[in-house]
C-alpha cells in the first residue's frame, strides 16, 4: 500500500497570501516587497506565496518581461528580483515576521532557453523532427521528459537547493497534474527528509490527493462565478460543497479564492467576475472548511488587472481598506476553536426562511460556535433561524457588538451581506 503523507502541523488552520514580486512595488524586488512584511504579518498573514522567482528565458518571451513559467534555471533568481542572497535575507525576514514562505515550483515545462536545453537536451521532450516541443501549445515554453530519470534526480535536487539554501518552508505545484504523479512523491519522500514541508497542487484531480496536502478549489470558483451571473443557484453551489466534503481525504483542506495571478489577469478582478460578492465570497473562504488564499492587492481592494508580462505596479494608496476585514478574519480563524480543520468541526448548514439566497452555517467545538450568514444576493433578504438550532449571546466579529439570537428572531440583511457571529 502506498505511504500517505502527514501535513505538516502548522498547514491545519493557515492562511496563503500570493505575492506578484514584479508588479508588488515600483522597484519590482524582494528588499522593496520586505517593506510590507510588518504590515502583513498585522493583517494576520501566515503563508507567503512567492510566484515563481526563477529567471525568465529570453527566447520566444512574451511581452517585455515575459512569463514567470518560463524558466531559464531553476538553481537561481531572477536578476530583476534580486540575488539568491537577497532572497534568503528575505526569507529569514519572514520567518522573524511569524510567517512561512513557499515558492512556485514548474516541473512540467521549461523555457526555451532553458540552460538543460545545451547542457542536456535528453531532459526535453521531442517529436519525430527531434525538436523540443509544448503538448499544450504553449508557445513560450517547452516539456520535460521524465521517463528519464537523470531529469527527476536534477528536478529534486534543484527543488532541495532552495530548501536547504534559503530554508523555504513548501512548495505551490504549478500545474501539478500535468506532471506524473508517482514524481511527486519521489520528491516529497526525498525532500521530506530535509525538512517537512507543505505541498499545494495547482491541480482538482483527487489522485494527486495522495501526495499533495492541499489543492485549488477551482470548481467553487468557476461556480461561484456562474451563480453571480445567474446561471446556477445556491442549492448547486451547497452540492458542490458536498462532493469535496465527500471526495477528498478527510484532512484536505481545499484552497478557496476570490482572485489569483492567472484570474486576475486573464479572466478580470474579483469585482468584475462577482460583483457585490466579492466580500461575502471572501468571508465564505476564510470560515468554511479549507484554506483561504488572499492575492496581492486585494486588501486595497485592487480594482484593476494587473498585466502578466510587463510591468504593472500595484496602486498602493497608504489606505488598504479591507486591511482589518482580512485582519479580523485571519484573527478569527487563529483564535476560535471552531475554525479548526477537523472532523469534529465541519460546517453544519442552517436552513433558513430564505435558501435561494441566503447561505448560512454554524461550526462547532464543544460548547464555542461560529454562525455564518451570507446574503449572496444583490436584494435585500430577511430570515428566521430554525427555532432552537441557534440561540444565545454573540458577539458581531466586525462591529463588535452583541448579537442575541432568540426565537422567531428576524434577521435582516442588506445586499451582498455578511454577518460572523461567535459566541
Amino acid at each position: 500500500m502506498l505511504r500517505r503523507f502527514t501535513p505538516v502541523a502548522w498547514s491545519s488552520n493557515t492562511n496563503v497570501y500570493e505575492v506578484n514580486i514584479r508588479q508588488y512595488t515600483p522597484e519590482g524586488t524582494f528588499a522593496a516587497f520586505a517593506r510590507h512584511l510588518t504590515r502583513l504579518a498585522d493583517m494576520g498573514v501566515e503563508v507567503l506565496w512567492f510566484m515563481p522567482i526563477t529567471p525568465i528565458s529570453k527566447a520566444g518571451r512574451k511581452g517585455t518581461l515575459g512569463s514567470y513559467y518560463a524558466c531559464s534555471d531553476y538553481s537561481t533568481t531572477n536578476p530583476e528580483f534580486g540575488t539568491v542572497d537577497d532572497f534568503k535575507k528575505l526569507v529569514q525576514q519572514a520567518h522573524e515576521a511569524g510567517m512561512k514562505v513557499i515558492i512556485d515550483w514548474v516541473a512540467n515545462h521549461t523555457g526555451l532557453d532553458h540552460v538543460w536545453t545545451t547542457t542536456h537536451p535528453e531532459y526535453y521532450k521531442k517529436d519525430i523532427n527531434g525538436k523540443y516541443y509544448d503538448t499544450h501549445g504553449w508557445d513560450d515554453v517547452i516539456d520535460l521528459n521524465y521517463y528519464d530519470q537523470p531529469m527527476r534526480a536534477a528536478m529534486i535536487s534543484a527543488m532541495e537547493f532552495w530548501v536547504k539554501e534559503c530554508n523555504i518552508d513548501g512548495f505551490r505545484c504549478d500545474m501539478a497534474h500535468l506532471v506524473p504523479l508517482d514524481f511527486w512523491r519521489q520528491a516529497r519522500l526525498a525532500l521530506d527528509q530535509v525538512k517537512h514541508l507543505f505541498w499545494l497542487a495547482e491541480t482538482e484531480d483527487i489522485i494527486y490527493l495522495d501526495v499533495f496536502d492541499t489543492c485549488y478549489a477551482w470548481r467553487w470558483m468557476h461556480h461561484t462565478e456562474k451563480f453571480c451571473k445567474g446561471q446556477l443557484t445556491l442549492e448547486n453551489l451547497v452540492g458542490l460543497l458536498q462532493v469535496y466534503r465527500e471526495d477528498y481525504p478527510a484532512f484536505t483542506c481545499p484552497l478557496f479564492f476570490t482572485a489569483n495571478h492567472d484570474e486576475n489577469s486573464w479572466n478580470g478582478t474579483e469585482y468584475e467576475k462577482y460583483d457585490g460578492a466579492a466580500r461575502p465570497l471572501a468571508v465564505f473562504d476564510a470560515t468554511w472548511h479549507g484554506i483561504p488564499l488572499i492575492y496581492s492587492g486585494q486588501e486595497l481592494p485592487n480594482l484593476k488587472r494587473l498585466k502578466f508580462f510587463d510591468r504593472d505596479t500595484i496602486e498602493w494608496t497608504g489606505r488598504n481598506q479591507l486591511h482589518d476585514f482580512y485582519k479580523i478574519l485571519n484573527q478569527l480563524r487563529k483564535q476560535h476553536p471552531a475554525l479548526g480543520n477537523t472532523l469534529e468541526t465541519r460546517p453544519v448548514r442552517i436552513a433558513t426562511t430564505n435558501n435561494e439566497q441566503v447561505f448560512a452555517y454554524a461550526r462547532y467545538y464543544e460548547n464555542r460556535q461560529v454562525l455564518v450568514v451570507l446574503n449572496l444576493s444583490p436584494q435585500p433578504a430577511s430570515i428566521q433561524l430554525p427555532e432552537g438550532k441557534v440561540q444565545g449571546t454573540f458577539t458581531n466579529i466586525f462591529d463588535k457588538r452583541p448579537f442575541i439570537i432568540t426565537p422567531q428572531l428576524t434577521i435582516g440583511c442588506k445586499p451582498w451581506d455578511y454577518l460572523v457571529l461567535t459566541d
